[in-house]
């Protein structure tokens, strides 16, 4: 049988490059967005969001095998904050119980490689404290001011997937069997990028900001293949992962050592293991 997919973002971009390659390779799909889709739903309010719930659950027959959250915007504005973190939080959790009925449930959100940018901590905190208005407060704050007003798409990403990781190994999802992840793009040419990219001086602001060594910028079928990888029968395994594909912007901004961290521990415990073997 077919598998069902649930699109958010669906009416471009990178939701709607998935739901076109998936429904080619004969699955059923029902997107989700403002316009130019299966529902129509505003994913920026609550009751845009239980509409799209249940539409969705109607569209589908209450049968979901795989979710790709993959809208969102990118404006300095409140706006983005209730789409990116909420749009994507809210709408899973709720359609989380259905999804678990499938025998391969799989879900997966599009974040950003600005997840590993300059961001506003409390933003990121309110947003994870699942405080919607004092995110909004503090991102119209942000946004009065245009040096601070970048800061909330960043926030934004990072929140979520800070969220796909803490949600993924919790008894809801790894305990359901469901793999929750995320992926980041780097700069993919979708109508949301048109205006960054529009003219040698900004797409060089851009260059600097998110350096792509590897194939430059994007297009979308490259993220859309990795979610559709993501949300198949084969991920049995890979959980709370913001997966880079990004050209190497990852590499080139954080540099090539990812696990660091780890030394201060593992150093302490093996002094302790001696200092004791030498009592």
């Amino acid at each position: 049988m077919a598998r069902t997919y649930v699109i958010t973002g669906a009416g471009s971009g990178i939701g709607a490059t998935a739901a076109r390659l998936l429904r080619e390779a004969g699955a059923t799909v029902v997107g989700v967005d403002l316009r130019g889709s299966d529902v129509t739903a505003d994913l920026s309010t609550p009751a845009g969001r239980q509409e799209a719930v249940a539409a969705v659950l109607e569209a589908t027959g209450g049968r979901v095998d795989a979710v790709i959250a993959s809208a969102g915007v990118s404006l300095p504005s409140a706006l983005t904050v209730s789409v990116n973190y909420y749009g994507v939080t809210e709408l899973l959790t709720a359609l989380r119980p259905t999804l678990a009925q499938s025998e391969a449930p799989r879900a997966v959100v599009v974040s950003s490689m600005s997840s590993l940018q300059p961001n506003c901590p409390p933003l990121v905190e309110a947003l994870l404290g699942a405080d919607e208005a004092t995110a909004r407060e503090i991102a119209e704050q942000l946004a009065a001011d245009p040096q601070t007003g970048n800061l909330i798409y960043a926030s934004s990403k990072r929140a979520i997937s800070r969220w796909v990781r803490a949600q993924s190994v919790t008894a809801e999802w790894a305990g359901a069997g469901i793999p929750l992840n995320a992926v980041g793009p780097g700069i993919v040419t979708t109508p949301m990028t048109e205006e960054l990219l529009a003219s040698p001086e900004s797409t060089a602001f851009v260059d600097a900001v998110v350096p792509m060594p590897l194939n430059y910028h994007q297009p979308p079928e490259s993220i859309a293949n990795l979610c559709i990888w993501l949300t198949s029968v084969e991920n049995s395994h890979c959980a709370g992962q913001t997966i880079y594909c990004d050209g190497g912007s990852d590499v080139v901004l954080r540099g090539e050592d990812a696990w660091s961290w780890a030394d201060a521990t593992v150093g302490e415990y093996f002094g302790q293991l001696m200092a004791g073997a030498e009592g």
